[in-house]
């Protein structure tokens, strides 16, 4: 007859009991070594993440804005990628600049920033980087400016630099790096010879073919992969008859973009795989469900962006309910869990 008694005091196990007597030897080992809470840190591109969960570009200014929140803590995260940055300062785009849709955001900031030598000195010497890392998101209209931020940035304290290729290359009449496998190749090139730290290429869902474009930024040099930028979208005034967006069209994100989000780093994985690079998963990711499923699909991190502003003290609820998850399937650490998707025959 079998006897199952509670939870053992630190061990997420239980003892069971034959005869009135504990079972012991290699039993009572195993139970031993069972921990209790899964491990959340991650290995991504060479370095440790403390949790999966990075705060996206764009959404966390320069990584002093949450600080400020009550609850918030920077040891939630694995990693911060502060606000997109170019060679030189720029004001961005008019307005208005951000619209709320259905299930989602419409932004067109325009990349203000105040230019990658002003971060560099007056930010980046005042953030906590004890408390997590720091990211630099990288923006240029040519190659040249690409590989000049990468320079900077390389002698400065982040520990990782992501690519923007949804620029658009001045010098090629406007056409956005993204939409071309080749051109997103040559961003890469042009900014691998100019920093030691590792590069993580952002992918546009816009293209025809975000598979062949991750070969080729992955071929290029990039030691990870952000997956997805946003969507090209639009909203109208039905009053005025025109565009809500000053600039027209802007990127959308939120809930409603989730759906392509997971496609397209289902599409993604299959090349990135093969390579051993990993994935920043992201794309509508709002509560602990949506990044498990990403976790599942293949994302080796996991991006909290739009949902931040629903909720700035979401990291901690994902994290939480993330371990509770991991623990009701056996499953010892997060990274057990990334690319565990099953596709029926």
């Amino acid at each position: 007859m079998y006897v199952v008694t509670g939870l053992a005091r630190q061990y997420k196990a239980y003892l069971i009991v034959i005869g009135g007597h504990r079972l012991g030897g290699r039993l009572a080992a195993m139970l031993h070594l069972m921990p209790d809470k899964p491990d959340l840190s991650v290995a991504f591109a060479g370095l440790k993440l403390q949790t999966p969960l990075v705060l996206l570009s764009g959404c966390v200014g320069f990584g002093e804005e949450y600080t400020r929140v009550e609850g918030f803590s920077n040891r939630d995260i694995g990693a911060v990628i502060l606000k997109g940055t170019t060679l030189k300062p720029r004001l961005g785009n008019a307005p208005h600049r951000i619209y709320e849709t259905p299930s989602g955001m419409l932004n067109a900031i325009g990349l203000q920033n105040p230019g990658a030598r002003h971060v560099i000195e007056h930010i980046l010497p005042h953030l906590p980087h004890d408390e997590t890392q720091f990211w630099a998101n990288a923006n240029g209209s040519t190659l040249e400016e690409y590989a000049e931020v990468a320079r900077l940035f390389d002698d400065s304290p982040v520990t990782a630099i992501e690519i923007n290729i949804s620029c658009p290359n001045v010098k090629e009449g406007g056409v956005h790096f993204g939409n071309d496998p080749v051109m997103a190749a040559k961003v890469v090139e042009a900014m691998r010879p100019m920093t030691k730290k590792p590069l993580i290429t952002k992918l546009s869902p816009n293209n025809a073919d975000i598979a062949e474009t991750a070969r080729c930024v992955i071929e290029a040099g990039s030691d990870a992969l952000s997956v997805i930028n946003t969507l090209v979208g639009m909203a109208v005034d039905i009053e005025s008859r025109r565009p809500v967006i000053g600039n027209i069209s802007g990127g959308l994100s939120g809930p409603a973009i989730k759906p392509v989000a997971l496609w397209k780093l289902h599409q993604t994985r299959t090349i990135a795989a093969k390579h051993d690079i990993p994935i920043l998963g992201q794309g509508g990711i709002t509560n602990a469900r949506d990044a498990i499923e990403f976790a599942i699909t293949g994302a080796d991190a996991i991006g909290l962006g739009t949902g931040l502003f629903y909720d700035p003290l979401l990291p901690r609820k994902v994290l939480d309910r993330l371990a509770e998850y991991l623990t009701a399937h056996n499953i010892s650490n997060y990274t057990n869990l990334i690319g565990t998707l099953e596709i029926q025959a």
